[in-house]
């Protein structure tokens, strides 16, 4: 049964914001031009990077410098000192966004609790990686969730949802710049909502074991969205070429799919389809050497327009088929 969960609050005068990555950076800046008072940004340690390893600050750190604000970049979340600085913050809500597993003591803080965005709709594709995940199986849409925190990861009650239509050719970096923009707005609208006593949450009622009901989506069974692997970035062949272009696309333009050529690692960006009978065997490839690079799948090809050589840099086919020796 959905809850209201601010009944007894109608004004939100201190938020304290959790982030790292790029795609945290539209909702702090959406937040606050919308007026909110942020309090403090959390944010990951500075880390080093890059060839002479200097220290390499976050894209919500470098926002929140530019905007003046407090940050905080603790090592450990359970760190008494952290604990004890965020307390004095006096929050009355955290909001989160593409930052790290929090602990209890940190998102059952605030007396308003600890809001996430996530972005996939809830419970589909909880997890580390769901914007490439929903590529790399096909699906035709997806969508942002915010949601309260709890125990367990992205399982807490859902708030509000937002629908995305996915391209057919869309990679996981152009839905990613479409999602943040699409997220931050949401985010937005859920504080708002909160201010309004308008907002009520819904109890995410499937657990990972569980069917979901025929009409979920047309989709009878939970999928996850976990971390990214080597092993999931290797492209298999003997698969179908829809199967293998949603991989491309899934993991374009990071960490890449990739295959073997003359035994180098080989990266694809960006292909096209060819639903053909293959004269060739699956895994093997054709080239006029000037022109087309293609790979055979098991009902096509998979013709390469952008890939990056091992020890070489990002480049269109031609470019590449110009200085490779086969």
């Amino acid at each position: 049964m959905a809850e209201n969960i601010s009944s007894s609050f109608t004004k939100i005068e201190r938020i304290v914001f959790m982030g790292t990555p790029e795609f945290a950076v539209p909702s702090l800046d959406k937040l606050l031009k919308a007026g909110y008072n942020i309090v403090a940004v959390i944010t990951a340690p500075d880390k080093p990077a890059g060839r002479g390893m200097n220290l390499q600050q976050s894209a919500i750190k470098k926002f929140a410098l530019e905007k003046g604000l407090k940050i905080l970049q603790p090592e450990k979340l359970k760190d008494p000192v952290f604990l004890e600085e965020l307390k004095s913050l006096n929050a009355d809500l955290q909001l989160v966004v593409a930052f790290r597993m929090l602990p209890e003591a940190v998102w059952d803080m605030p007396p308003m609790g600890t809001i996430n965005l996530h972005a996939s709709l809830l419970p589909q594709y909880r997890g580390a990686a769901p914007i490439n995940w929903a590529i790399i199986n096909g699906e035709k849409e997806t969508g942002a969730t915010t949601f309260k925190l709890q125990h367990q990861i992205d399982t807490g009650n859902i708030l509000l949802q937002e629908k995305i239509v996915i391209g057919e050719d869309e990679t996981a970096g152009e839905l990613h710049d479409r999602m943040k923009e699409i997220g931050g707005d949401l985010l937005v609208k859920t504080v708002k909502e909160l201010t309004g006593n308008t907002l009520r949450e819904s109890p995410q009622t499937w657990s990972d074991r569980d069917s979901l009901p025929q009409n979920f989506g047309g989709q009878t069974m939970l999928k996850h969205a976990p971390k990214l692997s080597t092993e999931t970035s290797k492209i298999d062949w003997s698969k179908t070429v829809d199967e293998v272009y949603n991989l491309i696309r899934g993991l374009s333009p990071y960490p890449g799919a990739f295959t073997l050529l003359n035994g180098k690692t080989l990266k694809i960006y960006k292909a096209k389809k060819e639903i053909t009978k293959p004269l060739i065997a699956a895994g093997e490839f054709e080239t006029d050497k000037k022109t087309f690079l293609k790979f055979a799948s098991t009902n096509g090809y998979i013709s390469i327009t952008e890939l990056q050589l091992e020890g070489k840099k990002r480049m269109g086919v031609e470019e590449f088929l110009r200085g490779f020796k086969f």
